[in-house]
């Protein structure tokens, strides 16, 4: 499932169940799925300010929550939980954290 960024300010791409952060510049776009080959995901998505949080199911079912997924950008390079977190940026699945 490709994400991309249309704004003009960082956004983070949110993964639950594990809450691991990606952020994306204005302009990339990064690919999220499934570590192994063969897996029927389903994705449900949820919106909020400069946040998109992702659920990653297998086969659509929400007993079968997938925790194996990678996530690249636009080069294929697999990327890291944190990815271009901005310094001292709080978060949560509601979107970042301002103080």
């Amino acid at each position: 499932m490709p994400v991309g960024n249309e704004g003009k300010s960082d956004l983070c791409l949110f993964i639950e169940p594990l809450g691991e952060d990606y952020w994306l510049k204005p302009g990339e776009v990064f690919t999220v799925g499934p570590e192994s080959s063969g897996i029927d995901v389903w994705f449900e998505a949820s919106v909020s300010k400069d946040c998109i949080t992702l659920w990653l199911y297998e086969d659509g079912d929400p007993a079968q929550v997938l925790v194996g997924y990678t996530v690249v950008d636009a080069d294929g390079t697999l990327l890291d939980c944190g990815h271009q977190r901005p310094s001292g940026q709080r978060f949560s699945a509601a979107g970042p954290v301002v103080d």
